[in-house]
């Protein structure tokens, strides 16, 4: 290392989940090794082209929050909300006993409160700008959410909200753990959210072909790396993880659910929509984040892939996969069980690779019958598949031709 001092290993010490998957890290883990789809028929949407979504079941804003102070929000930011104090209880910390200044929040979101927007643009048509509501601003803004948060749990530390698309939460992570590398936070409560499951929102989807299209059941349409994919199932969630040095976690006897080793960013700038075609943004983002691990493909365990059931996806994830990591990885996609969460999906993939890590275990991909001719690479299915995990890497590409990876160890 020519002398320079390696910068200090971050440590997952808290996880909070609200997924479609479930409330909680063991429910979520429960549904994911079931490898049982959540996707539902979403009344909400019966008259629009598509009608199957992914949503949180059993959330109750009023009861987890207040009923006063939820309806001052959109469900974005409730989510992200319950989900940051589930991280933190999780993490064992009271947010009355922290520094408030050394805590910062950074959080991912692509769509904002597109639910609250939608809604008080109606009320403008059908009523006029005198019925508009004063809150309209604040609990559409995408910024609001690490705010609201940081309002939340009296963090007082740098907050601020990331967007790159599919890729924030995975960008979340490697930001926040910049600030606690950089000294400028002691711990960092890094994530995201996404819920925009509004008929607009899916209708866009659908007009780019994003979405699943496929007859049947709607918990069999979302098969990522199948064969017969089509397209994705929308979701909806939030995933806060509750980030430390690792010396001072241990310093304070904290259960440590997995280490941030590595983490890379690239783009594409090759199309708005479309990945390169031959995966270049990803491949740079899985060889930064390798670099900065000091690890080798050829340690790489486990993979849990952006898999996003698309054809172009898929296939282009996959080829860069085994260009550098070969064919040992164990992959799955946990977004068969959770659909795609858009901004949520990395954080939510990230929490979901440090507790196949922590037991070692990786879930299978749902509904995973034929894989693509077109790929070699390990993928899971069927059963969830016990395994010696001691490096895992996540991917997560975004709209914008963003992409991040990050490099997750055991210990």
């Amino acid at each position: 290392m020519n002398g320079r001092r390696r910068p200090p290993a971050v440590a997952v010490t808290g996880i909070g989940l609200l997924t479609p998957a479930g409330i909680g890290v063991e429910a979520n883990w429960s549904r994911l090794v079931a490898g049982r789809s959540c996707a539902t028929a979403d009344e909400t949407l019966r008259d629009g082209p598509v009608r199957i979504t992914c949503r949180v079941p059993g959330y109750d804003p009023d009861a987890e929050l207040g009923g006063f102070r939820a309806r001052q929000l959109d469900r974005f930011t409730q989510l992200a909300i319950s989900a940051a104090r589930a991280a933190a209880a999780d993490a064992g910390w009271d947010p009355r006993a922290w520094e408030p200044a050394r805590v910062g929040v950074v959080l991912g979101n692509s769509l904002g409160g597109a639910a609250t927007f939608a809604a008080q643009h109606h009320v403008l048509q059908d009523e006029g700008a005198q019925r508009v509501s004063p809150l309209l601003i604040p609990s559409f803004m995408v910024n609001m959410v690490a705010g609201q948060v940081a309002l939340d749990l009296g963090a007082q530390g740098p907050s601020q909200v990331v967007a790159t698309a599919c890729a924030s939460g995975a960008t979340a992570v490697g930001a926040a753990r910049d600030l606690l590398r950089s000294g400028a936070c002691d711990i960092v409560l890094a994530g995201a959210c996404e819920s925009a499951l509004t008929p607009l929102v899916l209708a866009g989807l659908y007009r780019m072909g994003a979405l699943a299209r496929g007859g049947g059941e709607p918990a069999d349409v979302m098969r990522p790396f199948d064969a017969d994919r089509d397209g994705f199932v929308a979701a909806e969630g939030a995933a806060v993880l509750v980030l430390e040095r690792l010396e001072d976690a241990r310093a304070r006897d904290a259960r440590i659910r997995a280490v941030v080793r590595g983490y890379g960013a690239a783009s594409d700038a090759y199309h708005s929509t479309a990945p390169h075609p031959q995966g270049r943004g990803i491949e740079e983002a899985l060889r930064a984040a390798l670099a900065d691990a000091e690890v080798s493909g050829s340690e790489v365990d486990h993979v849990n892939a952006h898999g996003t059931s698309t054809k172009l996806n898929d296939v282009t994830e996959g080829r860069v996969l085994a260009r550098v990591l070969g064919d040992r990885p164990v992959v799955t996609s946990t977004k068969g069980v959770t659909g795609h969460a858009l901004a949520a999906a990395g954080a939510m993939e990230a929490a979901y690779t440090a507790l196949a890590l922590q037991r070692q275990c990786v879930p299978p991909t749902a509904n995973l019958t034929r894989l693509d001719e077109e790929l070699t690479i390990d993928v899971v299915h069927g059963t969830a598949r016990p395994a010696r995990l001691d490096v895992a890497v996540s991917t997560s590409l975004g709209f914008g031709g963003h992409n991040a990876a990050l490099v997750l160890t055991a210990h």
